[in-house]
């Protein structure tokens, strides 16, 4: 199915979604990647839920990315006597190791390393942000806030410390569990959450041994602080709006978001924008204008990807959320303000033999107004090359790795062809000139333009780069 724009689609999965019609519909909306929330599927349905897209991507034809999001660390608080308390701007409340239930002055927090980490000035924040308490004295076992925004305070909240670096693993028990299950059923992409540093990559990395992307969310401003080295360590990258929104002042996000997504894309890291972006059409059939807006930002950013959260797990108008999103990007894309800020967003290519191919490769196709730039690629580094160029021309993504096809959906400007490798370079040619027809990038005597590394069959460097005609259908059948 060839879609009639470049960034890509997610769409989460949930009980709103996780039928096969359902699921049909919305691939056939314009989803190309599936997220599966791992706080919210057991093992056992995340088998099911990927069986169910495999049959799926089977009778479409096209190779449909899944992408398992980790749970991460969960602070919470404990319980109080009540079920809840009022809490008051401006009164102390103390946060201990006391397990019995609290009250308006106290209350348990089963997280050690919470204590370790925190020093006088520290920020907590409770539910969300709803409330806002700030360490004045603290030791191995309690710290004593102060209230600075106060409301009810209810049983097991979450708790976010922005200031804090807690020296814990990204990776719970839990998770690790998770990630093994994921890898097993041979899902495409792995995200990790609440990441602090590089390292908190690198676990994930070692167990996954390339059997599936790696994807670091960017939701601590412990991650922004280090965000260079984060995107070197990882595959792709998500601003996680939701809990960067909470760890951080609100009218800071917007600015992270485009200094984040610019430099993935400096990096030649996918990079997909996430959380509450049609947060309206969980009960409503149509967005607001600020959501759509909000949408078109991305767009115009150059992200690789959008992606749907409860719009689409669980709320009254999945496939309506994808349709819509599909139309916005469509939009965007036909826009010539669009063409206009990707090209002055445009890097300088890497000083590699396979990004100077990539480059040369969108000059030569925008140049000539060639049908498609075709990418044989074993990894996908050379179509992901191509994508970081961020090409008027189609991209077409040949592997003869489905795993490598599959990953490729998450990419800007890519359209996935999985298939048995050429032996050689004329049977190269006349594969992409065969497959760039048939899905309607090229007409016969077009022009298309290969990329590839050579020796075919070897990973290595794109080192390739061939303008090839589309002969008349007569002289191709012969």
């Amino acid at each position: 199915m060839k879609r009639s724009r470049k960034v890509k689609i997610l769409a989460t999965l949930g009980p709103a979604s996780s039928d096969k019609a359902k699921i049909t519909s919305l691939f056939e909306a314009g989803a190309d990647v599936f997220r599966i929330n791992m706080s919210h599927t057991d093992h056992d349905r995340l088998r099911g839920m990927v069986a169910i897209i495999r049959e799926v991507e089977s009778e479409q034809g096209r190779p449909i990315g899944i992408l398992a999001d980790l749970q991460g660390p969960k602070l919470r608080v404990g319980t109080f006597a009540g079920k809840s308390v009022a809490l008051k701007v401006g009164q102390t409340f103390r946060l201990d190791s006391d397990p019995t239930p609290g009250n308006a002055q106290r209350v348990f927090l089963p997280h050690p390393e919470i204590f370790a980490a925190l020093e006088p000035g520290h920020r907590l924040l409770l539910d969300d942000g709803k409330v806002r308490l700030r360490v004045v004295k603290c030791s191995k076992k309690s710290a004593e806030t102060e209230v600075e925004i106060g409301t009810t305070l209810s049983d097991r909240k979450g708790v976010s410390v922005p200031d804090t670096l807690l020296a814990v693993s990204a990776l719970t028990p839990k998770d690790r569990s998770d990630l093994e299950a994921a890898l097993n059923a041979e899902v495409d992409w792995i995200a990790l959450s609440f990441i602090q540093r590089p390292d908190d990559l690198a676990e994930v990395r070692k167990i996954a041994r390339g059997r599936a992307g790696v994807m670091a969310k960017i939701e601590k401003p412990q991650a922004i602080d280090r965000l260079p080295e984060i995107i070197e360590y990882s595959d792709a990258i998500m601003v996680a709006r939701g809990d960067l929104g909470v760890e951080m002042p609100l009218e800071r996000v917007p600015g992270l978001q485009k200094q984040i997504t610019r430099a993935a894309r400096r990096a030649g890291k996918p990079v997909v924008v996430a959380t509450q972006m049609l947060e309206s059409m969980i009960v409503a059939p149509v967005p607001t204008r600020a959501e759509v807006s909000d949408v078109a930002t991305a767009v115009f950013e150059g992200a690789d990807a959008i992606m749907l959260s409860a719009e689409s797990a669980a709320g009254a108008f999945p496939v309506e959320a994808v349709e819509t999103m599909n139309r916005i990007a469509v939009e965007v894309e036909r826009d010539p303000v669009y063409r206009n800020i990707i090209h002055a967003q445009r890097n300088e290519p890497e000083a590699t033999g396979a990004d100077a191919i990539s480059a040369a490769a969108r000059q030569i196709a925008e140049t000539l107004n060639l049908g498609a730039i075709c990418c044989f690629t074993t990894t996908g580094s050379t179509a992901i090359r191509a994508a970081r160029e961020r090409p008027l021309t189609q991209i077409v993504a040949f592997s003869p790795v489905l795993g490598t096809a599959r990953r490729l959906t998450l990419v800007w400007g890519t359209h996935s062809v999985f298939g048995e490798e050429p032996s050689d370079i004329e049977g190269m040619v006349a594969r992409a000139c065969s497959v760039s027809v048939e899905e309607g990038f090229a007409k016969p005597k077009e022009r298309i333009i290969i990329t590839a590394g050579v020796p075919l069959g070897t990973p290595g460097g794109t080192n390739l780069l061939r303008i090839a005609f589309i002969e008349p259908e007569d002289r191709r059948r012969r």
